[in-house]
């Protein structure tokens, strides 16, 4: 589990692709703090650290993942947020982040709001359900709260210190995000189905 608040901003040194999936080098301050098989949130995808050295960790994708997620366009350089696993004892400062992307959203626009940076993105419309006004969504494995939604999008609203701390602040036009929805909100969904007559195995 994590909480969406990003650790560090690490550098994709090399993604081998190929039919049986995808094998990345990642480069990072945070190497001293993985041993191997350890989970770490990447752009918001939970990856298990397979090889760990002094300044990166190595991971895998399976075909599965890079077909769901945004991570079957990243490219040798490319900047990634990566959050390790919480601790028991560490405080929940964003949401419960499971790392389960649930779809690929498009940045549509972006906006500069005083110092603050507005971003709209459209989201897949089986995701939109799950987003309420001031509801909790993340974006590449950031924690983020819904500032507006309309009928294929969100927006949300990114503090200078968002900005400066994950990959968000470089969003342009048309980038691709990784969406997670609310986890609660899925499981409410699913509890309350049955009674609502649309029962969804």
């Amino acid at each position: 589990m994590f909480t969406g608040l990003i650790q560090d901003v690490g550098t994709v040194e090399s993604i081998a692709a190929g039919t049986d999936g995808a094998r990345l080098r990642i480069s990072t301050t945070l190497a001293p703090e993985i041993a191997l098989g350890d989970s770490i949130a990447v752009d918001g995808i939970c990856l298990t650290a397979t090889a760990v050295d002094d300044g990166a960790f190595e991971t895998e994708a399976m075909n599965q993942t890079l077909r769901v997620t945004a991570l079957g366009t990243v490219e040798a350089g490319a900047a990634v947020n990566l959050e390790l696993a919480m601790l028991a004892s560490d405080r929940l400062g964003g949401h419960i982040v499971q790392g389960h992307v649930d779809g690929v959203g498009t940045v549509a626009e972006v906006a500069e709001d005083g110092f603050a940076r507005r971003v709209r993105v459209e989201v897949p419309s089986e995701l939109l359900r799950y987003a309420i006004d001031k509801g909790s969504i993340t974006l590449n494995g950031v924690s983020l709260t819904v500032a507006d939604l309309g009928d294929s999008w969100v927006s949300v609203s990114l503090i200078p210190e968002t900005l400066a701390r994950t990959n968000l602040g470089r969003l342009g036009r048309d980038d691709k995000v990784n969406v997670e929805s609310d986890v609660v909100a899925k499981y409410v969904e699913r509890l309350v189905a049955p009674f609502a007559g649309k029962d969804r195995a």
